[in-house]
């Protein structure tokens, strides 16, 4: 009896072990090359290279996993891919130039930063159709949307604005100068602050969603490094809302911040030129997109060390995970 409960103990836990239920595939967007590259999780290898459509660059997954969404921004579409056939099955309307967007928290609409007419797209996922085009400020980039769906951050990199966007009326309702060339927004899961990253400003703004007022920007020193070469770009926050990493572009380092205290704790050496992150479905790791060096950082976030790097295709851009 007590044979035969060992063995049955041992086959649990072998089967536990052979069988991590943390399975997920990675995808990564290549504009220089116009490829996705798909990342097995349970190896950290690349699984296939996806053909796609021109200068892929803003990447994400709908909400129930079935579709990779992809800004093909030389197509002037952004690409429905089956997530786990990996065939491209169809195309939502953009605008030209789509180059990031955000979904809405319900999984529908999707909002799409079209850089090339200053206007926001917003369309209906579900009957691929355009539902509005919002007027914003020269180059619109980064995308951002509130917990709760009701407001939709834009930024604008020659207008060098955070354009807050009432989702029930799709109208500006503020508009928050920051620094040069922004790129990124990213709200805190609780939405009380949305944080902008300026590139050539060198600082990540962080706005009271409330007041609309900057209440702090969070500047950046590298030893050895001229100030011009540090450039924030991709922005991420745990859903705890403790811990913030920010890409710092050709510095190759990614910012690692206290949340709360808008200290930086650290710099992480990663690839050359990494533009955007994005986090494993339960944050244990943080992935980084490294332009020129054609790779991607794998970020133990609690250990915050660089395990391992994958080489994918050229010029890396965006990064987004399954969830489990």
């Amino acid at each position: 009896m007590r044979s035969g409960m060992a063995s049955a103990l041992a086959l649990a836990l072998w089967l536990g072990a052979a069988g991590p239920a943390s399975a997920y595939k990675i995808f990564v967007s290549n504009e220089g090359d116009n490829t996705v590259t798909v990342i097995d999780s349970q190896t950290m290898e690349v699984e296939t290279t996806l053909q796609v459509g021109q200068r892929p660059r803003g990447i994400t997954i709908t909400h129930d996993g079935k579709y990779v969404l992809l800004c093909a921004s030389d197509d002037d579409t952004v690409q429905m891919i089956d997530a786990k056939t990996y065939e491209i099955v169809g195309t939502l309307p953009s605008g030209p130039d789509p180059e990031l967007f955000v979904l809405h928290p319900s999984g529908n609409p999707l909002y799409i930063a079209n850089e090339d007419d200053n206007l926001v797209t917003v369309v209906d996922v579900e009957r691929r159709a355009l539902i509005a085009e919002i007027p914003v400020g020269v180059e619109p980039e980064g995308m951002g949307i509130s917990p709760d769906g009701k407001v939709m951050v834009n930024t604008s990199e020659t207008t060098n604005m955070a354009h807050f966007i009432d989702t029930a009326t799709n109208e500006i309702t503020h508009n928050v100068l920051v620094d040069s060339r922004p790129r990124f927004a990213e709200f805190k899961t609780d939405g009380t602050e949305v944080w902008i990253s300026a590139e050539i400003g060198g600082t990540v703004s962080v706005i009271d969603t409330a007041t609309h007022e900057i209440k702090h920007k969070i500047t950046f020193e590298i030893p050895g490094l001229r100030p011009e070469a540090i450039q924030p770009v991709g922005v991420r926050i745990t859903k705890d809302n403790k811990t913030a990493f920010v890409a710092l572009g050709p510095a190759n380092r990614v910012a690692v911040i206290d949340a709360e205290t808008y200290e930086v704790e650290d710099y992480l050496l990663v690839g050359q030129r990494v533009w955007q992150l994005g986090f494993s479905p339960d944050e244990s790791l943080i992935f980084s997109t490294n332009g020129i060096s054609n790779d991607v950082s794998v970020i133990d976030v609690a250990s915050r060390k660089v395990t391992k790097t994958i080489q994918v295709g050229r010029l890396p851009w965006g990064v987004v995970t399954t969830p489990e």
